[in-house]
């Protein structure tokens, strides 16, 4: 191996020890509840925590259980999302949640920051609102004047605050290390794509830019690999690596492959059998669904429904 591969494969190796304990927070989604946190000295037993995370909760007690929803809200988000693709967001009771497959520089892992970084502004910001939270509440600066001269405010959903504590909350890793190395920049750029963003992030994922660090004067940024590619705005995701194609099994880095997946027979999408299945053909089984069927509404008030089969066919990948 040569000099040049070797320093490649260390520096890899470099961004994915610390990418990988980057998204540990992310464990907080696995725990039934974290609103029983009354004191201090729970959060050194909180697993995923960097120690400034823990700092945090300490002077934060009472927002952690909104930075707990925020990350499940993110896993099901991303679930949900990529539900039909090879790679679809599945979980492991491990750290961190998805494998070693956010310690890499791809899409995957671009989505996975933005989303999570996403989900825990919305929670916050939710959490103030909705007057759970005493160190914020809603948002009175919002106010105007209708057409017919009346004047209106109201209570606003606190953005401000959501932002400002997911920024806090979920960069602190990277920004605790310098945000000089290629993975801290991307890490940053794509939370703070997922705070900008959060509900177009799919869209996003598809049309990420694959970027490759150079000096721009005295500092490092990330511009796209290809000169040909217009530069990425700041709500772009961006990505270093391409992704592996998710088709065989590989447990050691968070890949569960395709085997065994339900599959469209009649799509030619990314949900298709074809697709879905790298290839390998997919078997066909007839199943038998226990549905509702001939609802009845009875007065007053409830609907009234009998239980019927129905057979159809499932395809699932070889």
């Amino acid at each position: 191996m040569s000099p040049r591969s070797c320093l490649r494969s260390l520096r890899l190796l470099v961004f994915a020890v610390f990418s990988a304990a980057a998204s540990n927070w992310l464990y907080l989604a696995k725990l039934s509840s974290v609103g029983s946190i009354s004191e201090e000295e729970t959060c050194e037993k909180l697993k995923g925590l960097i120690q400034r995370q823990v700092q945090m909760c300490k002077r934060n007690l009472e927002v952690m259980d909104s930075v707990r929803r925020g990350a499940q809200l993110a896993i099901e988000e991303c679930q949900y999302q990529f539900r039909n693709r090879r790679w679809n967001c599945s979980t492991l009771d491990s750290l961190p949640v998805f494998g070693k497959v956010v310690t890499q520089g791809t899409r995957e892992a671009a989505f996975v920051y933005a989303i999570s970084s996403a989900g825990v502004a919305f929670a916050v910001t939710r959490a103030c609102s909705s007057g759970e939270l005493e160190k914020c509440g809603c948002d009175r600066t919002v106010h105007g004047v209708s057409p017919q001269g009346f004047q209106w405010s109201g209570c606003s959903d606190n953005i401000a605050y959501g932002v400002a504590f997911s920024q806090s909350f979920v960069d602190v890793r990277e920004r605790s290390k310098g945000a000089s190395s290629s993975r801290a920049l991307m890490n940053l750029h794509n939370n703070e794509a997922g705070r900008k963003v959060g509900h177009a992030l799919k869209e996003k994922f598809d049309g990420a830019t694959e970027v490759e660090p150079r000096r721009v004067g005295s500092s490092r940024a990330l511009v796209p690999r290809n000169a040909q590619f217009k530069p990425h705005t700041d709500e772009d995701l961006v990505y270093l690596e391409p992704s592996p194609d998710f088709c065989e099994q590989d447990i050691r880095s968070g890949v569960l492959g395709t085997r065994g997946r339900t599959c469209n027979k009649t799509s030619k999408a990314i949900d298709g059998c074809e697709l879905l299945c790298c290839g390998r053909g997919f078997h066909t089984a007839q199943v038998e669904l226990a549905e509702r069927c001939s609802c009845k509404f009875h007065w007053c008030c409830f609907v009234k429904c009998r239980q019927c089969q129905r057979l159809v066919e499932l395809h699932t990948c070889r």
